[in-house]
């Protein structure tokens, strides 16, 4: 099947491109950027050798509806989705931190507390808990916005607001939008028998007010546990079934990658790949409810950049 893995548009207007490890991002005419979400996929930080088929479509519709579903809540960036791969939304300055929020002890963290590290970011954890515990209540723990190739750092709120990073003002509101956020995805989750377990927000400004960007509530920013399996699997110290790419990260560490020096990626077979798709499609309907219409994937490229520019021409 095909993926698309590489963009290289010339729109109208265009004034420079930024290729991100799973989006390509386009400034039009100074103040508009097109999203568009590939079919890469990256996990440690490195882009997998092989794309996707219609991850991009699917990070780029959950993204869209969770978007129009928190706009109540904090002003966003988007103002389209004129392809199915695609939102065109208002060029933000972006802040220099991504806010990370936890409601359970799992991931990049319960390997951290397992080591023996009881404090993330500044916070301190409790003794004695297991993997997948919920937390008495989620925390903020953010991480630095590191360039291409880099690698995000864990950085405390004291840290943050003494490097001068975000004002007090500012980072006050940003932890609000944080928790409001976080508990309008937990609510709708838990309508589709999900638990919304952590995800990642990133904000930006514009004209002197803080707007919600990127994307938001998709398995590459967010972890999710089944509902119904939760607690059973809890007690009995199992894994437990999610949604997520924590999958994607877990068959690498199975086969010897964890993103460091001098490791290589685990062949990524058909079967491999068909297997990560059907993972990200089912996650797609589980939390929307709604079955996933798949796009042709013939002429991927001609057909977003007619729909783009149809769209440009029209602003």
């Amino acid at each position: 099947m095909n993926a698309l893995t590489n963009t290289d548009f010339h729109f109208d207007g265009q004034k420079n491109v930024y290729h991100g490890k799973v989006r390509d991002v386009y400034t039009v005419k100074n103040d508009l950027l097109v999203m568009v979400a590939t079919d890469r996929i990256s996990a440690f930080d490195v882009v997998l050798p092989k794309g996707i088929p219609y991850k991009g479509q699917m990070l780029n519709q959950i993204a869209a509806k969770f978007l129009d579903a928190t706009a109540d809540i904090v002003p966003n960036w988007k103002l389209a989705s004129p392809d199915p791969m695609v939102t065109v939304g208002q060029r933000c300055e972006g802040y220099p931190v991504e806010m990370i929020v936890r409601g359970y002890l799992c991931g990049s963290a319960w390997r951290s507390y397992k080591s023996g590290v009881h404090k993330i970011c500044g916070v301190q954890l409790p003794d004695g808990m297991h993997e997948n515990q919920r937390f008495p209540q989620p925390i903020i723990t953010p991480t630095t916005k590191a360039e291409l190739g880099r690698h995000d750092e864990d950085i405390t709120r004291e840290e943050i607001l003494s490097q001068g990073l975000v004002s007090v003002e500012e980072y006050e509101m940003l932890e609000k939008y944080t928790m409001a956020l976080f508990l309008r995805g937990t609510e709708i989750a838990a309508k589709r028998g999900l638990i919304l377990v952590d995800t990642k927000y990133e904000f930006g400004r514009r004209d002197d007010k803080i707007y919600l960007i990127d994307e938001i509530h998709t398995p590459d920013s967010s972890r999710y546990f089944y509902a119904d399996s939760y607690q059973e699997l809890f007690d009995k110290g199992e894994p437990q079934k999610q949604l997520s790419k924590e999958f994607v990260r877990e068959w690498l560490m199975d086969n010897g990658f964890q993103g460091k020096d001098g490791q290589q990626v685990p062949e990524m077979t058909p079967e491999i790949v068909a297997g990560i798709s059907e993972r990200y499609i089912e996650l797609f309907e589980k939390i929307t409810g709604e079955t996933f219409d798949k796009v042709d994937l013939n002429n991927i490229v001609d057909r977003i950049e007619k729909n783009v520019l149809d769209y440009l021409k029209k602003t």
